[in-house]
């Protein structure tokens, strides 16, 4: 007999669909509160409070200390679990006069950081000072874990379909063509054979070389037009012998000028003070990184980008203690230095003078005007061609900057009265003479 009723009834269909709804529904709330509750561990204020500790700590704090890796000083998160809180007053308002006392943790913990004096903050209220021991007592977040099929759902197509699989697809339809073209060509054939149909020949026609070879005109055209084509072509070449605009080699060790020059807005000639005084610009020393980077040994998260990582950026940190013999973990030189081999990336012929100084500090021309918008640069790279047309051109549309420039007073009054102009061009000062830029 038949069986009556179907097995995929409306109520079955309706209990599944309820039991798949319930199922994702627990599993997104729990994947959004488990990291939640992950950060929301106790924290000890020791009755302050940590977002006003964080401004201090950073204000005060951060130059020398880090909360969870040695600096100058030691690592400051849980600080309140090492020391009590008497202690801490008075070292934080004065720990030379502790270290003086005889106590005994003060002076160990004096020596045990290089003998680095503290600074004495006694404008610093037990207030200020229970908020930053608020700040450093917070328990470390720990970094969310990734969620399961991520990677494969950021890895594939919008669409769902992988571009791989549609172009697979049109070959074989095309290869199906062509098949069905050669199969019916066959048949077509074989029917014409059976029916005693002749297939009439094909009349026999002069190759096109030979046509081109008799039509003399076709044929000089032709050479004319490849010698002037070569001509241009040579030329092309010739002319970018020595040019090497947008040159970006990667140098040992990886410097974003995005991130100095941008981000954090250090001056060009900071780094590269040798610009003002002298004919080259020089390269920076590595002791001029150090300044900043005995206390900076890591990027911040917000630092990466999606083509260089956080932990890229604090491995070449790291190659830079590593060639001026740096160790973060006692905080002092080792003595052992490697040279790091950079690759050279403007450079002109020797018979051309270019002095740095005369163009940054008497003309008070830009870096970026010949170096580009270097702040903007992950990888440093040669901005202008820096051809003898590119200056003279530069030369010709510049004024001269006579503002606060005693330097060019007399010579620019004479001149600009010959021309009958208020500016004058560098140019128009000499800057065309050949024995300017060259000698």
């Amino acid at each position: 007999m038949k069986k009556v009723g179907n097995h995929n009834s409306t109520s079955r269909k309706l209990f599944y669909s309820l039991a798949l709804v319930l199922t994702f529904s627990l599993t997104s709330f729990a994947q959004v509160v488990a990291p939640a509750a992950a950060t929301e561990a106790p924290v000890a204020t020791q009755g302050g409070d940590p977002v006003k500790g964080k401004e201090l700590f950073n204000s005060n704090c951060a130059a020398c200390h880090k909360l969870d890796a040695k600096s100058t000083g030691p690592a400051l998160r849980g600080v309140a679990g090492r020391h009590e809180m008497a202690w801490i007053y008075k070292w934080v308002h004065n720990s030379s006069e502790l270290i003086k006392s005889g106590d005994a943790a003060a002076v160990k913990l004096f020596a045990d950081n290089n003998k680095a004096v503290m600074t004495a903050f006694p404008q610093l209220s037990t207030g200020d000072i229970d908020n930053i021991i608020a700040y450093t007592s917070e328990v470390k977040a720990e970094a969310p874990a990734p969620l399961p099929g991520a990677a494969v759902a950021g890895s594939a197509d919008q669409s769902g379909v992988s571009n791989n699989i549609i172009l697979g697809a049109l070959a074989l339809v095309m290869l199906m063509l062509v098949v069905m073209l050669f199969l019916v060509n066959n048949v077509l054939t074989k029917v014409a054979k059976s029916n005693g149909i002749e297939v009439a020949p094909k009349a026999a026609t002069t190759p096109i070389w030979k046509a081109f070879v008799k039509n003399q005109f076709l044929v000089l055209v032709t050479v004319i037009f490849l010698l002037l084509a070569s001509a241009y072509f040579v030329y092309g070449f010739l002319m970018q012998v020595g040019v090497d605009q947008n040159y970006e080699p990667i140098q040992p060790i990886h410097y974003s000028h995005r991130i100095h020059a941008g981000d954090n807005e250090i001056n060009c000639k900071y780094c590269h003070s040798a610009a003002r005084v002298s004919k080259n610009s020089g390269i920076p020393s590595l002791n001029v990184c150090m300044n900043c980077h005995k206390n900076i040994s890591e990027v911040a998260e917000s630092t990466a980008t999606p083509e260089y990582s956080k932990a890229f950026y604090d491995e070449q940190i790291q190659k830079l203690y590593t060639a001026v013999g740096w160790d973060k973990a006692t905080q002092s030189y080792t003595g052992k230095t490697q040279p790091v081999k950079w690759v050279r990336i403007h450079n002109l012929p020797d018979f051309v003078y270019f002095n740095h100084s005369q163009h940054v500090t008497v003309a008070g021309i830009e870096c970026q005007t010949c170096h580009g918008p270097v702040e903007t640069y992950e990888i440093q790279k040669q901005f202008a061609p820096l051809t003898m047309g590119w200056c003279i051109n530069c030369h010709r549309k510049t004024d001269v900057k006579m503002e606060g420039n005693d330097y060019y007073t007399k010579i620019h009054e004479e001149l600009s009265k010959k021309y009958g102009v208020d500016k004058l061009t560098a140019a128009q000062m000499g800057g065309l003479e050949c024995g300017k830029c060259h000698y």
